[in-house]
Order: structure tokens, then sequence, then C-alpha cells
């Protein structure tokens, strides 16, 4: 395994070519970025968003913390439960059905940008809108590899566990067996196209698999 530091400047061009290059045809692409809140994965969606405008692709911007299942079943085993956040959190029937499923070839380019607001606890109402060929969806959020969701692209981005409970706001810490446990059961660093280390999310470094 080999880690090469890389200027966030430079990944996000590095990532943006790779996203470019992956078809030069009207095929769309779903492209995720996964990773603790600490590590960033909206951050560096977001970056890519202009990048890829200006090759000639267009973006569709979805984050998966509006695709949560109502609070009922999130909360069903206590509001701090790590292994509920892990496995329940995420409505995947929803982000599949609405998001990733539109994109497959042949689909109608349709998708929700949000379903649930989790703040009212009721779904978001939002419209459809068209992700156009050549289009790019990007897509962050936790837990995301792993569960057998249609990427054409997967980024992971990892942390030390010490850097991980530094980085991570006291309130949230409950969270952390459950980043572990993916860690451990699912190995993301494995799973991903591209691995990508955070320990200081502004010095990252790529990480090569021999």
């Amino acid at each position: 395994m080999r880690v090469t530091p890389i200027s966030p400047e430079r990944l996000v061009e590095l990532l943006a070519g790779r996203i470019h290059e992956l078809a030069d045809d009207d095929r769309r692409l779903r492209v995720a970025v996964d990773g603790a809140a600490a590590t960033g994965p909206g951050v560096l969606a977001d970056a890519l968003v202009e990048p890829l405008r200006l090759l000639g692709r267009p973006v569709r911007r979805v984050s998966a913390d509006d695709f949560l299942r109502p609070a009922s079943v999130r909360f069903e085993y206590g509001k701090e439960d790590p292994d509920a956040f892990h496995d329940l959190w995420l409505d995947q029937g929803a982000l599949l059905r609405e998001v990733l499923d539109p994109l497959e070839p042949g689909g109608d380019g349709r998708v929700l940008p949000t379903y649930w607001d989790r703040a009212s606890d009721r779904a978001t109402r939002a419209r459809y809108v068209e992700l156009p060929p050549r289009g790019v969806l990007l897509l962050d959020g936790p837990f995301l590899l792993g569960r057998w969701l249609p990427f054409e692209l997967t980024v992971h981005l990892t942390q030390s566990a010490a850097a991980l409970a530094r980085r991570t706001p006291e309130a949230e810490r409950w969270t952390l067996p459950a980043f572990e446990r993916y860690r451990t059961e699912t190995g993301p660093d494995e799973l991903a196209d591209l691995t990508v280390r955070v320990e200081d999310p502004r010095h990252p470094a790529l990480v090569e698999r021999d």
C-alpha cells in the first residue's frame, strides 16, 4: 500500500478527470463520496460540481442525509444507538427508487433531490428534477458502500480512529462505534474505487493498493 500526499485542489482535479473519463457516451454517471461527516464528504462532492460542469457534464448533488428513515424507525432502540445508526438510518429503498435507479441506462433521468426532512420528520415534498444525458450524480454520506447500491465510481474518505474521535463533536461521539464497525465489517478502504486518507482534510493523501 502506498500513501501519496496530494493537495485538495489537485485531488478535485484528479477526481473530476477520472469521472469525466468514465464514459464518453450519453450515459449518466453515479458517483458516491463516502465517509463520516468529520472527513468532509459533502465538501469534496460540492467542490467537484464546477470542474465537472466546465468539462461539459451536467451535475446533480444529493446527500444521503436527506434520505433518512422516519424518527420512529431511526430511534426505535434509542436516539444514540450506534448499531441503529449503522443499519437503520439510511432509507436505502428510497435512495434506489428515487435517485439511483432512474439513472440506469434507459432510465428517464428524473431524480428526487431530497426525500425526508429530519427536523420536521416529514417528507420534503421536493419536485423531481432531470439529470440530462452525460450528467453526473454526486452523492455524499456515510455507510454507502457494501449495500449493493449501484455506482459507476466510489470514493471513500478515511481517518484513523484517533483522528475521527478528535474531529467528531462531543454530542456525536456516540456514533464512533458505528464507524469502527463499518471499517471492520464492510472494509470500505478495499471496496472503494479510490480511497483518500484525510487525517487533516487540508492535507489529503491518496491510498493506492498494490
